[in-house]
């Protein structure tokens, strides 16, 4: 059984300044992509790594991650479905993207992380989870 660990006031206070400064408050989607596998099995490792700079660099540009609805970005090295990739799971929707390129992810950027219309012709599945 694994106990409750106190923080220190310290860390505490850290933890605190850090959710706001990354304004975790305000996520409003959060989008996961495959990219940088210790062994690429859905894509090479170059695709995953295009569509992954692509969408930080987009990301920024938009002001997504600093907006009051913030579009975060997290790099997974593997969302496990080795096929088809690079893989994408938007949340809080659950929307599982499969090809995700740069181009795609232009499209999943502007319909589906903004305006909140899933890309149909990329998705593979969907489970909200709440």
């Amino acid at each position: 059984m694994i106990g409750s660990v106190e923080l220190t006031p310290e860390s505490a206070e850290r933890l605190a300044y850090l959710v706001e400064q990354l304004r975790i408050k305000n996520i409003h989607r959060h989008i996961f992509l495959c990219a940088d596998q210790t062994k690429p099995e859905c894509a090479p490792k170059e695709e995953g790594l295009a569509s992954w700079s692509y969408l930080k660099k987009r990301l920024e540009e938009l002001g997504l991650t600093r907006a009051e609805n913030a579009i975060y970005r997290t790099k997974a090295n593997c969302l496990r479905i080795c096929h088809q990739g690079p893989i994408a799971v938007v949340y809080p929707e659950g929307t599982w993207y499969h090809s995700v390129t740069p181009a795609v992810l232009e499209r999943i950027i502007q319909e589906h992380l903004i305006e909140g219309r899933p890309v149909q012709e990329f998705v593979f599945a969907e489970k909200h989870l709440g």
